[in-house]
Protein backbone atom coordinates (compact mmCIF):
# COMPACT_ATOMS: atom_id res chain seq x y z
CA UNK A 1 0.00 0.00 0.00
CA UNK A 2 1.36 3.42 -0.61
CA UNK A 3 -0.36 6.90 0.43
CA UNK A 4 2.25 9.93 -0.57
CA UNK A 5 2.66 12.41 2.00
CA UNK A 6 1.17 16.08 -0.40
CA UNK A 7 2.88 17.84 -1.80
CA UNK A 8 5.72 15.82 -3.53
CA UNK A 9 8.95 18.85 -3.97
CA UNK A 10 11.49 18.51 -6.30
CA UNK A 11 14.25 21.10 -7.30
CA UNK A 12 11.74 23.02 -9.36
CA UNK A 13 8.59 21.19 -9.46
CA UNK A 14 5.09 20.27 -7.10
CA UNK A 15 3.69 16.76 -7.61
CA UNK A 16 0.48 16.52 -5.84
CA UNK A 17 -3.53 15.18 -6.18
CA UNK A 18 -5.55 16.98 -9.35
CA UNK A 19 -7.92 19.45 -7.92
CA UNK A 20 -11.47 21.11 -9.38
CA UNK A 21 -9.41 24.30 -9.91
CA UNK A 22 -7.21 21.90 -12.60
CA UNK A 23 -9.72 21.97 -15.12
CA UNK A 24 -8.81 24.80 -17.41
CA UNK A 25 -4.87 23.97 -17.68
CA UNK A 26 -6.09 20.39 -18.25
CA UNK A 27 -8.09 20.66 -20.99
CA UNK A 28 -5.95 22.84 -22.23
CA UNK A 29 -3.65 20.26 -23.24
CA UNK A 30 -6.23 17.03 -23.25
CA UNK A 31 -7.75 19.08 -26.14
CA UNK A 32 -4.70 19.34 -28.58
CA UNK A 33 -4.41 16.52 -31.46
CA UNK A 34 -0.96 16.59 -30.68
CA UNK A 35 -1.42 15.49 -27.02
CA UNK A 36 -3.61 12.75 -28.04
CA UNK A 37 -2.11 11.37 -30.76
CA UNK A 38 0.31 8.54 -29.16
CA UNK A 39 -2.53 8.12 -26.32
CA UNK A 40 -5.64 5.85 -26.81
CA UNK A 41 -8.47 8.45 -27.16
CA UNK A 42 -8.60 11.32 -29.03
CA UNK A 43 -8.85 15.02 -28.42
CA UNK A 44 -11.02 15.53 -25.34
CA UNK A 45 -14.32 18.02 -25.35
CA UNK A 46 -15.00 20.22 -22.18
CA UNK A 47 -17.25 17.26 -20.78
CA UNK A 48 -14.55 14.30 -21.08
CA UNK A 49 -11.83 16.42 -19.69
CA UNK A 50 -14.32 16.76 -16.55
CA UNK A 51 -14.83 13.19 -16.11
CA UNK A 52 -11.03 12.53 -17.08
CA UNK A 53 -10.50 15.16 -13.78
CA UNK A 54 -13.21 13.36 -11.23
CA UNK A 55 -11.24 10.16 -12.07
CA UNK A 56 -7.34 12.11 -11.59
CA UNK A 57 -9.03 13.21 -7.93
CA UNK A 58 -9.87 10.25 -7.05
CA UNK A 59 -6.23 8.65 -7.82
CA UNK A 60 -4.35 9.57 -4.66
CA UNK A 61 -3.11 6.22 -3.30
CA UNK A 62 -2.14 2.57 -4.34
CA UNK A 63 -4.47 0.14 -1.54
CA UNK A 64 -4.36 -2.90 -4.02
CA UNK A 65 -2.87 -4.42 -7.07
CA UNK A 66 -5.39 -2.30 -10.25
CA UNK A 67 -5.01 0.79 -8.78
CA UNK A 68 -3.21 3.68 -10.26
CA UNK A 69 -2.01 6.90 -8.72
CA UNK A 70 -2.35 10.11 -10.81
CA UNK A 71 -0.74 13.57 -9.87
CA UNK A 72 -0.46 16.85 -11.13
CA UNK A 73 2.75 18.41 -11.84
CA UNK A 74 3.12 21.83 -11.15
CA UNK A 75 6.10 24.24 -11.54
CA UNK A 76 6.74 26.05 -8.16
CA UNK A 77 7.41 29.32 -9.54
CA UNK A 78 4.57 30.02 -11.09
CA UNK A 79 2.13 27.52 -10.25
CA UNK A 80 1.22 26.44 -13.67
CA UNK A 81 -0.35 22.86 -14.21
CA UNK A 82 2.25 21.81 -16.31
CA UNK A 83 1.28 17.42 -17.27
CA UNK A 84 1.00 14.55 -15.06
CA UNK A 85 2.29 11.04 -13.96
CA UNK A 86 0.95 8.02 -13.23
CA UNK A 87 2.13 4.49 -11.35
CA UNK A 88 -0.11 1.54 -11.38
CA UNK A 89 0.61 -0.88 -9.71
CA UNK A 90 0.24 -4.16 -12.19
CA UNK A 91 0.89 -7.39 -9.30
CA UNK A 92 1.05 -7.43 -5.97
CA UNK A 93 2.71 -10.96 -6.04
CA UNK A 94 5.70 -9.99 -9.01
CA UNK A 95 5.88 -6.61 -7.31
CA UNK A 96 5.24 -5.27 -10.58
CA UNK A 97 4.54 -1.48 -11.71
CA UNK A 98 3.94 0.79 -14.28
CA UNK A 99 4.54 4.77 -14.90
CA UNK A 100 3.77 6.91 -17.29
CA UNK A 101 3.66 10.82 -17.67
CA UNK A 102 1.65 13.32 -20.12
CA UNK A 103 2.32 16.95 -20.43
CA UNK A 104 1.11 20.17 -21.82
CA UNK A 105 3.53 20.64 -24.97
CA UNK A 106 3.72 24.32 -24.17
CA UNK A 107 6.20 22.80 -21.39
CA UNK A 108 8.26 20.62 -23.64
CA UNK A 109 12.19 20.48 -23.90
CA UNK A 110 12.71 21.91 -20.54
CA UNK A 111 13.37 18.89 -18.36
CA UNK A 112 10.12 18.96 -16.47
CA UNK A 113 8.92 15.24 -17.39
CA UNK A 114 11.97 13.87 -16.54
CA UNK A 115 12.25 15.83 -13.07
CA UNK A 116 8.62 14.61 -12.30
CA UNK A 117 9.04 11.12 -13.67
CA UNK A 118 11.52 10.30 -11.18
CA UNK A 119 9.71 10.97 -8.21
CA UNK A 120 7.22 7.93 -9.63
CA UNK A 121 9.95 5.48 -9.92
CA UNK A 122 11.31 6.51 -6.38
CA UNK A 123 7.24 6.29 -5.20
CA UNK A 124 7.09 2.93 -6.88
CA UNK A 125 10.86 1.38 -5.67
CA UNK A 126 11.05 3.32 -2.55
CA UNK A 127 7.61 3.70 -1.33
CA UNK A 128 5.57 0.62 -2.54
CA UNK A 129 8.64 -1.99 -2.96
CA UNK A 130 8.23 -2.75 -6.05
CA UNK A 131 10.70 -5.16 -8.04
CA UNK A 132 10.36 -4.04 -11.86
CA UNK A 133 8.33 -0.99 -13.08
CA UNK A 134 7.77 -0.91 -17.00
CA UNK A 135 7.31 2.26 -19.27
CA UNK A 136 4.79 1.66 -22.71
CA UNK A 137 4.74 4.23 -25.44
CA UNK A 138 3.85 3.95 -29.41
CA UNK A 139 6.44 3.41 -31.04
CA UNK A 140 6.52 6.86 -33.01
CA UNK A 141 6.58 8.54 -29.87
CA UNK A 142 10.36 8.94 -30.14
CA UNK A 143 10.25 11.67 -27.59
CA UNK A 144 8.89 9.75 -24.64
CA UNK A 145 11.01 6.53 -25.94
CA UNK A 146 14.30 9.09 -24.77
CA UNK A 147 13.10 10.31 -21.87
CA UNK A 148 12.09 6.41 -20.58
CA UNK A 149 16.07 5.72 -21.91
CA UNK A 150 17.81 8.88 -20.21
CA UNK A 151 16.29 7.96 -16.94
CA UNK A 152 17.91 4.46 -17.37
CA UNK A 153 15.14 2.30 -18.46
CA UNK A 154 16.20 -0.33 -20.99
CA UNK A 155 14.44 -0.64 -23.98
CA UNK A 156 13.16 -4.96 -23.86
CA UNK A 157 10.82 -5.14 -26.67
CA UNK A 158 9.27 -4.27 -29.51
CA UNK A 159 5.38 -5.18 -30.36
CA UNK A 160 4.79 -4.66 -34.25
CA UNK A 161 1.53 -3.67 -34.70
CA UNK A 162 -0.36 -5.24 -31.30
CA UNK A 163 -2.93 -2.76 -30.50
CA UNK A 164 -5.35 -1.48 -32.95
CA UNK A 165 -5.85 2.07 -32.09
CA UNK A 166 -8.09 5.04 -34.01
CA UNK A 167 -8.34 2.94 -36.77
CA UNK A 168 -4.69 1.87 -37.48
CA UNK A 169 -2.70 -0.71 -36.39
CA UNK A 170 -0.07 0.84 -33.96
CA UNK A 171 3.78 -0.93 -32.69
CA UNK A 172 4.11 -0.47 -29.13
CA UNK A 173 7.74 -0.02 -27.71
CA UNK A 174 8.60 -1.60 -23.63
CA UNK A 175 11.70 -0.22 -21.71
CA UNK A 176 12.08 -1.70 -17.78
CA UNK A 177 14.13 -0.98 -14.87
CA UNK A 178 14.53 -3.53 -12.11
CA UNK A 179 14.79 -2.09 -9.01
CA UNK A 180 18.37 -3.22 -8.31
CA UNK A 181 19.25 -0.78 -11.57
CA UNK A 182 17.23 1.65 -9.54
CA UNK A 183 19.72 1.55 -6.72
CA UNK A 184 22.70 1.83 -8.94
CA UNK A 185 20.98 4.72 -11.04
CA UNK A 186 19.12 6.57 -8.21
CA UNK A 187 19.40 10.59 -9.08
Amino acid sequence: MLRPEYPIETARLTLRPFAETDFDALHAYQKLPEVARYLYEGPREPAETAEALERRIARTSLEKAGDVLVLAVVLRETGELLGEVNLCWLSESNRQGEFGFVFNPAFHGNGYAGEAAVEMLRLGFDGLGLHRIIGRCEARNTASARLMARLGLRREAHFVQNEFVKGEWNDEVVFAMLATEWADARP
